[in-house]
């Protein structure tokens, strides 16, 4: 299930909603069928796009969101076409980086040793008429100081805690005064990148409020009646076309239609708009479905001309290859190998009574790690549309922060497939086979004992729980658990819908009594906390994405350094430590390929998930 989730709400620690990529954009300009001929290069204006994907659809407007709300589909693929951040990443193209061009501000200006920071607003216009000034900086940095508990990319040390203080220094600009010196780029890329400047017009406590009246913007004491009140409007999904709040944009798009569960989610240009380019199309909608074999067989219908080919479509990768000689869709589609900027993983509940103090102990995650046959995993279930996972940042797409340790065994990292590594592990701290399950005989503390916490008698068994959607995922995890029962770890599987997960298995935090043992929802894509891929809203101590209660004292302290340091050598260290400490047990990368019809331009997947529809266009 390709999903990226973050952040918290109360009491709730998850990860965001990674972009569900199974996708399609289906044509419905005129005269523009699957069966058209190749396009020719006279640009059209008009004509309207759908894009198709998997579940979840989104579900939250404001971009203030709690943690379960904070999902690519609707942050990236929502919000973002309406309320641009303070700093937009990702482009029509494949970058990671910040994109200066589509923020709200100018590239932030840093002093006194990175302990300063100044932001210079451009001066974009909200479709009401307000300027998109320092007012709705500050109205941000209050709400987040107030409430920094009801939002998802809180993460505790860093902002607003880092801030000793901030104020506007000019009509369009905001000075920040920060604890100690940071890193440029990490500040930017993971700490800037949370702004999103918000309107007046929400700065109320009420519908019949004039904009500025909730008193946000000027007085932090003053946010939480606000927050109430944009919670509950956000959580009003039967008003978002209709409320006079969210219809003040300062992006390229304005929602006309919306459905909860399945869309269509409908956008239409923002005549306002400051930025460039203006939206061609003239309306792009959203719809989500249940199965990615539903998705494809629009695309083969002639009712989509872009979107992800079902693996189950795609014959079986020779090795050299990335995509396959043949086009299921045949010559009228262009097609493109899709690397999303994530990590797969399943997660150990550290916090579980009973499994939890085993899989405190480093030497089980490595035999969990050993007992997974990513290779052939890749090859019987991806048809090798996929490359091992070895690492707490992307293996690709390239990019500058891949370790030595996630390259280690040729790419397969620091426990390639050996069951038996993971079953002489297991030996060596006082396991064995007691009718066919693994079992704790040497209780202690010892270096040849099971450890702390593990009585005599534990049995290693535990249940993944994954999301259901994406049809190789159970037979992904069947091939482990077939694998892993062979030398005794007994691992069960329960497919869940995305809300069971949500009500069933996240609503604990780190401490409490968590029933569920370990589970999987996917991904997770560095898109928001943390662009630069240094850790902090997966493995610190408390962060949003740390939903299992994992905790080292080494890592949190590696974690900061990459804070403050500009070194790729601090960096390596972190991500050395992680890929070798296995707070998640890391899982095949993926990769999809997706199909372009010849009549729509400009459809270029960002590895961020970043969705820009106003420079898609038609041809003839």
């Amino acid at each position: 299930m390709l999903i990226r989730m973050r952040g918290r709400e109360p009491g709730l620690r998850v990860a965001r909603l990674g972009a569900v990529a199974l996708g399609v954009i289906a044509l419905v300009a005129t005269g523009c069928s699957s069966s058209q001929k190749p396009a020719s290069n006279v640009r059209i204006k008009g004509g309207s796009v759908t894009y198709m994907f998997l579940a979840p659809s989104a579900s939250f407007i404001w971009p203030f969101v709690p943690g379960v709300q904070d999902t690519t589909a609707n942050i990236q693929q929502f919000q973002w076409l309406m309320y641009r951040p303070l700093y937009l990443f990702g482009n029509d193209g494949t970058s990671t980086a910040v994109n200066y061009p589509l923020s709200t501000a100018d590239p932030p200006v840093y002093s006194d040793a990175g302990k300063t920071v100044v932001i210079n607003l451009k001066g974009w216009k909200w479709s009401d008429g307000e300027t998109v000034d320092a007012r709705d900086v500050m109205f941000w940095l209050n709400m987040m100081k107030a409430e920094k508990d009801n939002y998802a990319g809180y993460v505790p040390g860093l902002m607003p805690d880092n801030l000793v203080s901030y104020q506007m220094t000019g009509p369009l600009q905001v000075t920040l005064h920060l604890n100690r010196g940071y890193s440029v780029s990490w500040f930017t890329y993971n700490q800037l990148s949370e702004i999103t400047p918000m309107p007046l017009a929400w700065d109320v406590t009420s519908l019949a409020g004039a904009p500025g009246s909730g008193g946000c913007a000027t007085s932090v004491a003053k946010c939480p009646a606000v927050w109430k009140f944009l919670t509950a409007q956000a959580m009003d999904y039967k008003t978002y076309t209709t409320s006079k709040l969210w219809s003040v944009v300062d992006g390229p798009w304005r929602l006309a239609a919306f459905s909860l569960l399945h869309g269509p989610d409908t956008f239409v240009p923002n005549p306002a708009y400051s930025g460039s380019p203006k939206p061609s199309i003239a309306k792009f909608s959203l719809v989500t479905k249940n199965s990615d074999k539903v998705i494809f067989d629009a695309e083969k219908s002639g009712q989509a001309s872009m979107g992800r080919v079902a693996t189950s479509a795609l014959a079986q990768l020779k090795p050299g290859q990335i995509l396959p000689k043949v086009n299921p869709l045949g010559p009228r589609f262009k097609w493109q190998q899709f690397w999303q900027y994530s990590i797969y993983f399943y997660i150990p509940n550290y916090t579980n009574p009973v499994i939890g103090p085993v899989f405190r102990q480093l030497y089980v995650r490595q035999a969990l790690e050993y007992a997974l046959d990513q290779p052939g995993i890749i090859s019987k279930v991806w048809k090798g549309y996929a490359i091992p996972g070895t690492g707490p940042l992307p293996n690709a797409p390239a990019n500058p922060w891949i370790s030595a340790a996630m390259r280690a065994n040729g790419g397969n990292g620091l426990y390639p497939f050996s069951l038996a590594k993971a079953s002489a592990l297991l030996a060596s701290h006082g396991w064995r086979d007691v009718g066919g399950v693994q079992t704790c005989q040497r209780p202690g503390t010892g270096p040849s004992d099971c450890g702390a916490g593990i009585p005599a008698g534990r049995r290693l068994t535990f249940t993944i729980d994954w999301v259901i959607g994406n049809s190789g995922t159970p037979k992904a995890f069947g091939i482990y658990a077939a694998d892993a029962a062979k030398i005794g770890i007994k691992i069960s599987l329960a497919g869940k819908t995305l809300l069971q997960m949500f009500t069933q298995d996240l609503p604990c935090k780190a401490g409490a009594k968590c029933a569920w043992t370990a589970l999987s929802y996917g991904f997770w894509i560095f898109n928001g906390p943390g662009y630069e891929p240094t850790g902090e809203a997966l493995f610190q101590t408390g962060a949003d994405g740390n939903q299992g209660g994992y905790s080292n004292a080494v890592m949190n302290k590696l974690i900061d350094l990459t804070h403050t340091s500009s070194s790729m050598a601090a960096f390596d260290r972190y991500a050395n430590y992680a890929a070798a400490q296995l707070p998640f047990i890391w899982l095949p990368h993926q990769y999809a390929v997706w199909e372009v019809n010849a009549r729509l331009h400009d459809v270029v997947l960002n590895p961020l998930d970043t969705t820009l529809p106003e420079y898609y266009y038609y041809t003839k």
